[in-house]
Formats: C-alpha cells, sequence, structure tokens
C-alpha cells in the first residue's frame, strides 16, 4: 500500500474516510492526539465516528496507510 504524509502536528480534528467502512461507520475526526511521556512525540490518536461517536484508538501512522484511509470526508 502506499502512504500518505501526514504532518503529526496538524492531525488534530482532521477528517478521514475509511476505505472499507463498518457499521455505517465511514467518515471519522481526530478528537485527542496522545502523545509520549515527555509529551514531545506523538504515539496515538484518539479517532471518533460520526455516525455513532465511538472512539477508536490508532497509532498515528496507521492513518498514513492509503489502503485503510482516505483524508478528508469523501
Amino acid at each position: 500500500a502506499s502512504m500518505h504524509t501526514i504532518n503529526p502536528s496538524k492531525l488534530h480534528h482532521s477528517k478521514w474516510t475509511a476505505v472499507q467502512p463498518s457499521n455505517k461507520e465511514m467518515h471519522f475526526m481526530v478528537t485527542q492526539l496522545l502523545r509520549d511521556d515527555e509529551e514531545e512525540n506523538l504515539v496515538e490518536v484518539v479517532i471518533e465516528a460520526v455516525y455513532s461517536h465511538r472512539e477508536l484508538i490508532l497509532p498515528w501512522q496507521s492513518l498514513k496507510d492509503d489502503s485503510v484511509w482516505k483524508v478528508g470526508w469523501q
């Protein structure tokens, strides 16, 4: 799979579309950035499904995989 280029500092409130939606959860928004103990490095993101408000915690790098995520709401 090819990879999106992501600037971690711009991920907060970014919008994503699941390539293979499940449970009508297609559009997602990053609601939180989870950093390491020194608060320097981004480790994970909290991403919320717009439809269900279900939250997922993912390593932020997983958003780079364009076989799973599309940038923006599509």
